[in-house]
């Protein structure tokens, strides 16, 4: 049996070994590996930055702030993916979340840094906790992805209607950023349309006048280490839906993505690792680094090469460049601070629209807890916060209340005609 599809034993899944994958990486980097892995790392330093610099401006963080928390999830996402890649020779990412990003652009505001900080270091030790106990099945059982899809829907779908306010606001710039997109997805499917998007809206806004680059400081700046804080509501808000999203939203996309490619991904270890990243970016401000399900789907698909045992190269390639990218993250923010705000909010909004529409589709689709998924929807889409937690959090309580109220035999179902193939592939280790 190839070491792509080996057994399961014990609660971390054997690996082939960094050795093997150092050994046959040079062999596998063709233009095919190289090429998928640089359209993973140009898709992650594109849009999704700006989704956490405009949830940083939301919440009054400062430009150290600001780059400390991109810096450190975007190098961590990156050590991650070199990580996974090389030890289990399968075409793993490591990114930061973007639901988490797009939620925290409301929370954070009713915490300061260090409250923050130490959310995400227990939101961290949880990840970890759960990978190493094995219950990850277990949670997912209990708390359904419907709702945990209706919860990241409704705390996104803001930045659907802020594309639309942007046009108006900046309807020339905006409109050329849009045109952009609509026109390198029509006609040239293998660029990234939302790096097409912002290249002509940054055209568009320098005909207009309306960056000026003369005050930024494009010095390289290190992340800063912030000493945690810890407080009940803070744990509340952030810390469990952090470590819900991480597990339900990031590593059961990528876990699902890597079935369907043929590949028998390590979830244990996948959610080992989240933890330990969630730990590390926690001390420089970064809210998660963990496994990347759009940058995965990338490099584990066949434009990283017909042969599956090769694809690994892709995530080594994309974890090099968006680890850089984490390192010089400082300059990228003193030039996005001078882009105009309203196509900042557009070209997030482009940048979410996939994630979007398959958290709709996954909310909605499969028929089973329908009433629990859009009471989530609509709690998370409210931004109520209630003692100061959060709509997010009384988003996953409510659609779980609903569900088992009303819904109570989509619990009851047995797990052949219940789980997807993520589920089932999460379950199936000794501890559950």
């Amino acid at each position: 049996m190839s070491p792509i599809h080996s057994s399961q034993r014990g609660i971390l899944e054997p690996a082939p070994g960094f050795r093997s994958g150092l050994r046959d990486l040079p062999k596998h980097l063709n233009a095919e590996t190289v090429s998928a892995g640089l359209i993973a790392a140009v898709f992650g330093c594109t849009g999704p930055p700006l989704i956490i610099m405009n949830s940083a401006m939301n919440a009054g963080y400062t430009t150290l702030q600001t780059i400390s928390w991109l810096a450190s999830a975007c190098f961590f996402g990156g050590v991650l993916s070199l990580i996974l890649a090389l030890r289990y020779r399968q075409p793993i990412a490591g990114a930061w979340s973007i639901p988490i990003a797009v939620m925290l652009g409301n929370t954070l505001a009713f915490f300061n840094i260090h409250q923050a900080v130490g959310a995400y270091l227990l939101a961290g030790v949880m990840v970890l906790a759960l990978g190493f106990s094995g219950l990850v099945g277990k949670i997912m059982r209990w708390l359904p992805i419907p709702i945990v899809m209706g919860m990241i829907a409704g705390a996104m779908i803001k930045f659907g209607t802020g594309m639309i306010a942007s046009v108006e606001k900046l309807p020339a710039v905006c409109g050329a950023a849009l045109a952009g997109y609509l026109l390198i997805t029509r006609f040239a499917r293998r660029f990234p349309p939302v790096l097409g998007a912002l290249i002509s809206g940054l055209a568009a806004a320098f005909l207009a006048g309306g960056i000026d680059l003369s005050g930024a400081d494009y010095s390289l700046i290190l992340p800063t280490v912030f000493a945690p804080a810890f407080s009940l509501d803070a744990f509340l808000s952030i810390s469990i839906p952090v470590a819900i999203l991480v597990i339900g939203a990031e590593n059961a996309q990528a876990t699902g993505v890597l079935l369907t490619e043929g590949f028998r991904p390590p979830v244990n270890f996948m959610t080992v690792i989240s933890g330990f990243g969630g730990i590390a970016t926690s001390f420089f401000g970064g809210h998660n680094a963990n496994i990347a399900g759009p940058m995965t789907a990338i490099c584990a698909s066949e434009a990283a090469g017909r042969k599956t045992e090769g694809r690994y190269a892709a995530a080594v390639v994309n974890g090099i460049l968006f680890g850089g990218f984490g390192l010089v993250a400082s300059v990228a923010v003193a030039f996005i601070q001078s882009v105009p705000r309203p196509l900042v909010g557009m070209v997030a909004g482009l940048a979410m629209i996939g994630v979007l529409t398959q958290a709709f589709e996954q909310a909605f689709a499969s028929g089973r807890f329908k009433a629990g998924a859009f009471f989530a929807l609509v709690i998370a889409m409210s931004g109520i916060s209630i003692a100061k937690i959060s709509a997010p959090f009384w988003a996953l309580v409510g659609g779980v209340v609903v569900s088992y109220m009303v819904e109570h035999r989509d619990f009851a179902r047995p797990a052949e005609e219940e789980d997807s193939p993520v589920v089932k592939e999460m379950v199936q280790d000794p501890a559950v």
